[in-house]
C-alpha cells in the first residue's frame, strides 16, 4: 500500500504499531512513555512501521547507502531495498551521487528529499509571535512574526491565521512550478501552558489572562484551516527540536532549560522526550529558590533568571530594553545591569540544575534561550561557577551544554510535532544518532 492509500489525507503514512496512538498534545498523560527500543522489524504487517524507521535513520544519521541503512536499523538487505524503492517512489527520499573510488560497485547514499513533506510551526510567546514554514528536513522557507506586549486572547488567533496563510501561499508559490503536491502535514503549536499566569510580575490584564483559560487555540485554528493541529508547551516542544537537530542527538538524559521573559524547560530521559504527567515536566521556572517563610510563598526561578527581569533593569536605568535580545547586552551602557542580571540568573539556575540532578540523576544540562549568543555562553560559564558552590556529595554534577537552535526552537518544534506524528516509527520513539558517525554528519 502507498503512503497516500493509508495516511492521512493532510500527509504520509499513518499506521503505526498502534494506529489509535498520535502524537500527544502537551496535557497527554501517555506521551513517549514506551520502552521499545527503537529498531525495524522484517515481521508480516510491519512494513509501514519499518518504512519509517528507515526515515528517522535517515533524518538523524545523514544520507546513508543501503547497505549502512541495513546496519543502523536491524533491517535485512533486501528489506530496505523494498522500502528504499518504495519512499523514493513517494517523493520522500531522493538519491544523491554514487561514491566512487572504493573496492566494488560505487555506493549511492539515500537522503531526505527536503520537498517531500512540509509543517508550519506556530509559536506563541509572551511578547512575540512566531510562524514558520518548513520543509522535510526542518529548513525553514519562510517566516512571519508579531511582537505585543501582551498575547491578547482576542486579536493574535485572527493575526496568526493571517500567517498561516501567507505561509501556505508561500508554499504553493515554491511547489507549483515544480509541478509537485503540497504535502503539507498540518500545524504544531508550541505555548506556554498558563499563558494567562503570573499577570502580577508581566503586567497582563486579568480580563484577558482569565480568557486564555478558555481559549482552544489549537481547535480555532484546526477549524478555520482544515489541518491537523498537534500542541505543546513552547518549552516541551523547543526540547524536541533539540533533541532531533541539535546537541540533544548525542545526549541520553538531560534537562533542557530556554531563557525567554519567563524562563522554562523541558526533559529528555532515556533519549526520549518525557513531558510528564500533564505536558509540564521540566518547568524549572516554578522551582523555589529558598525555604518559604510562615505565611509567605518563596520567590520562584523565573524571578530571578527570566529575561523579563533583564528588561527591567534596563526600564528602571532609562535604556532600550529590547537590548536584552542582541549583542548591546554586553556593551554600555547595558553592560553593568547584564552583569547584576547574570550573577543572580546564574545562581539560581544552579539551584535548579542541582535539584533537578538530586531527584532525576540526568547526565547532562542544555542550557539555550532567545539571548545573544555569546550572552548565552557567559550565562553558562557562570552557572558552571555557581556550581561549584554546591555539595555534590550522593550526588552526579551534570555537564553544561550551550543549545545548539537559538530563538526559533520552540517554533522549530512545534512543527516537527505533524511531522513526526507522520512519519515517526513511533511518535514515542527517537532514534538516536550513534556517536561512532558524530565526525561524519
Amino acid at each position: 500500500a502507498s503512503f497516500r492509500d493509508t495516511g492521512p489525507p493532510s500527509c504520509g503514512p499513518a499506521a503505526m504499531v498502534n494506529p489509535d496512538q498520535t502524537l500527544p498534545d502537551a496535557s497527554s498523560a501517555t506521551a513517549y512513555s514506551s520502552r521499545r527500543p527503537p529498531r525495524g522489524s522484517n515481521q508480516n504487517g510491519m512494513r509501514q512501521f519499518n518504512e519509517r524507521v528507515v526515515l528517522q535513520a535517515i533524518r538523524l544519521h545523514g544520507e546513508l547507502p543501503k547497505a549502512e541503512l541495513a546496519r543502523v536499523t536491524g533491517l535485512s538487505t533486501q528489506t530496505i531495498s523494498m522500502i528504499v524503492n518504495a519512499l523514493l517512489a513517494e517523493g520522500l527520499l531522493l538519491k544523491r551521487e554514487p561514491l566512487r573510488g572504493r573496492i566494488g560497485q560505487p555506493s549511492v547514499p539515500i537522503a531526505l528529499d527536503p520537498e517531500g513533506a512540509w509543517a508550519i510551526g506556530v509559536k506563541v510567546g509572551r511578547q512575540h509571535a512566531d510562524v514558520l514554514l518548513v520543509d522535510f528536513l526542518g529548513r525553514v522557507h519562510h517566516r512571519e512574526g508579531l511582537p505585543y506586549a501582551w498575547p491578547d486572547p482576542e486579536h493574535l488567533p485572527a493575526a496568526l491565521l493571517a500567517m498561516i496563510r501567507r505561509c501556505r501561499e508561500a508554499l504553493s508559490a515554491r511547489m507549483l512550478p515544480l509541478d509537485r503536491p503540497e504535502r503539507l502535514c498540518g500545524i504544531g503549536v508550541a505555548a506556554p501552558l498558563s499563558i494567562g499566569g503570573w499577570t502580577g510580575l508581566f503586567g497582563m490584564p486579568e480580563a484577558q489572562a482569565q480568557a486564555w483559560e478558555t481559549l482552544d487555540l489549537a481547535g480555532h485554528l484546526a477549524t478555520a484551516t482544515g489541518l491537523p493541529v498537534h500542541a505543546a508547551k513552547d518549552t516541551v516542544a523547543a526540547s524536541l527540536a533539540e533533541l532531533v537537530g541539535g546537541e540533544g542527538r548525542h545526549l541520553r538524559n538531560f534537562l533542557y532549560i530556554f531563557v525567554d521573559t519567563f524562563s522554562g524547560g523541558g526533559l529528555v530521559l532515556d533519549s526520549r522526550l518525557h513531558p510528564g504527567a500533564h505536558g509540564n515536566a521540566g518547568a524549572i521556572g516554578s522551582m523555589p529558590l529558598a525555604v518559604p517563610g510562615a505565611g509567605t510563598a518563596s520567590t520562584q526561578l523565573l524571578g530571578a533568571a527570566s529575561l523579563l527581569n533583564l528588561q527591567r533593569l534596563y526600564e528602571t536605568a532609562r535604556i532600550d530594553p529590547s537590548a536584552a535580545l542582541d549583542e548591546r547586552a554586553l556593551e554600555p551602557p547595558w553592560h553593568p545591569h547584564t552583569q547584576a542580571w547574570l550573577g543572580n540568573a546564574s545562581r539560581a539556575l544552579a539551584m535548579a540544575i542541582v535539584g533537578a540532578s538530586c531527584v532525576l540523576d540526568i547526565d547532562d544540562v542544555v542550557i539555550d534561550g532567545v539571548i545573544d549568543r555569546r550572552l548565552l555562553a557567559r550565562l553558562i560559564a557562570q552557572s558552571g561557577d555557581a556550581l561549584d558552590a554546591h555539595c555534590w556529595e550522593g550526588v552526579r554534577r551534570p555537564r553544561l551544554h550551550a543549545g545548539s537552535i537559538g530563538s526559533d526552537a520552540r517554533a522549530l518544534g512545534g512543527a516537527l510535532l505533524p511531522l513526526h506524528a507522520d512519519f515517526a516509527p513511533h511518535p514515542e520513539v527517537f532514534l538516536k544518532a550513534d556517536p561512532r558517525r558524530q565526525d561524519s554528519n
